[in-house]
């Protein structure tokens, strides 16, 4: 099948190199002279400007928008609303708010473009492990790409999950859980790791739980590389950033009504790592200290000074 890429950065151009291992012919546009080249030099053919690449493309077209939520995407998908013809299909496979896709597919329709949200996961690991792909849209328009979506992913690993949004909602939600799952890892290891008197080995326990475990899953086999001895993790900043589809994901709990207590504290331990809870924490020593005459800790600088 034919396609057009467009953004391609670490999921973009994995994802084409994906495509052409199992001989689709894809057009990838980016803003980057570099990233072009990237996929060029691996046999993908490339196009300087959004023009370049409807042209390059034989129609009905079909074009993957894989570029940052927000304002890249929406230019992308407007620009690509005026360049576009009746049949063509744009696929969103990036992190927007799935409020944003029936927007998309009304402004787009009315060109007579039809729409598809895919929620992709997979990461930098989806060239060779292939995506996870959650698709939202009319059956007739993930007909027409159904081919790119069976390659994209692992067997089994791709579904048509319901209408324009759906799939952006299923990712959201998908996000908000591993959060939950990666502070669970993260809390459980922290344990650990204070057991001096056993003296535990963190790799060694990770790779002994892949195999067997009731808590066995991907994400521990990536802690377990995190924490091999020549990994490099004592170099890593404790500080832990939040891609928006966490906070989304609290915020539909809240108005749906929908209690979601340890997706909500891990997103919070995340904004506690860029040391945002230090004032909260120091009024909490300073409180101890004043109604029951608890000693405090004093900062370095404090304790220089004196």
């Amino acid at each position: 099948m034919q396609l057009g890429m467009v953004g391609l950065g670490r999921m973009g151009a994995n994802m084409t190199l994906r495509l052409l291992r199992r001989g689709h012919d894809v057009v990838g546009f980016d803003l980057g002279e570099a990233a072009r080249k990237q996929v060029a030099d691996q046999g993908a053919r490339t196009a300087a400007s959004l023009e370049a690449l409807v042209a390059a493309l034989d129609a009905p077209r079909a074009i993957w928008v894989m570029v940052p939520a927000g304002d890249p995407t929406d230019q992308t998908i407007a620009a690509l609303g005026e360049l576009l013809s009746t049949g063509d299909v744009v696929i969103d496979g990036g992190n927007s708010n799935y409020k944003t896709a029936v927007p998309y597919a009304e402004a787009l329709g009315r060109k007579g473009v039809q729409f598809v949200d895919a929620g992709t996961s997979g990461g930098v690991w989806g060239l060779e492990n292939g995506y996870c792909l959650m698709v939202g849209g009319d059956k007739e328009a993930v007909d027409k790409v159904e081919p790119v979506l069976v390659d994209l992913a692992p067997e089994g690993g791709y579904a048509h999950v319901g209408p324009v949004g759906a799939g952006h909602f299923v990712k959201m939600v998908h996000n908000g859980i591993e959060y939950g799952l990666m502070q669970a890892y993260a809390e459980g290891f922290e344990l650990m790791g204070a057991a001096k008197e056993f003296d535990l080995d963190l790799h060694q326990i990770a790779a002994i739980w892949r195999y067997g475990s009731v808590v066995r899953s991907w994400l521990l086999e990536l802690a377990e590389l995190a924490l091999r001895p020549d990994s490099g993790f004592e170099t890593i900043e404790p500080w832990v950033e939040d891609s928006g589809e966490g906070r989304w994901t609290i915020q539909e709990a809240v108005e749906r009504g929908v209690p979601a207590p340890v997706m909500t504290e891990s997103l919070y331990r995340r904004f506690a790592s860029r040391n945002n809870g230090d004032f909260a924490n120091r009024i909490l020593a300073a409180l101890r200290n004043q109604f029951g005459g608890h000693a405090v800790e004093r900062t370095q600088a404090e304790k220089g000074a004196k």
